[in-house]
């Protein structure tokens, strides 16, 4: 009698998910942005220090999600194995729609809600008011977190879907 697949060859492949790994990647280089952002948000810096932890943690998770979603936008448009072989379209689409979210979630959260103030450290965007920190944050974090799943997902081999000439430069 054939059984299914064992805990942990489900586990494993779970792990193995393109989704876990953005999750994973974007939570670990998110989180430590959070706590350098801190002095540039009013009312940051003099927070107690379990309040600032909680509020960075529930950012960063938020920003996993802007992430997941970014990734799978791109996986619509493309396939859902984008990420083992990213191209230059497939990158600009994932920060693009990270980009988007943020600005959209910054004025909904600064404008509509007043959940946060930027301090008076924080540039802004003009016209848009969004901070430039958390507009770079998803200028710069995505180009390593995919990298970085790549690498996870592929270990030092390269897909066969990358051409020839870029399957080290990705």
């Amino acid at each position: 009698m054939a059984m299914g697949p064992s805990r942990p060859g489900r586990l494993k492949r779970g792990l193995a998910t393109p989704e876990f790994n953005v999750a994973l990647f974007a939570f670990l280089l998110n989180y430590p942005w959070e706590f350098l952002q801190v002095p540039l948000f009013a009312g940051m810096p003099a927070m107690t220090h379990w309040d600032a932890v909680r509020f960075c943690t529930r950012a960063a998770l938020g920003d996993v999600l802007i992430a997941l979603v970014a990734y799978w936008v791109v996986a619509m448009v493309r396939r859902r194995a984008w990420i083992r072989c990213p191209d230059v379209p497939a990158l600009f689409g994932f920060v693009a729609v990270g980009v988007a979210i943020t600005i959209g979630l910054e004025w909904h959260a600064t404008v509509l809600q007043d959940r946060w103030q930027y301090g008076e450290l924080m540039p802004t965007l003009p016209l848009l008011g969004t901070g430039l920190a958390p507009l770079l944050q998803w200028l710069v974090l995505p180009p390593p977190i995919v990298w970085l799943v790549r690498r996870q997902l592929l270990g030092e081999r390269c897909c066969d879907c990358c051409p020839p000439g870029e399957r080290d430069s990705v």
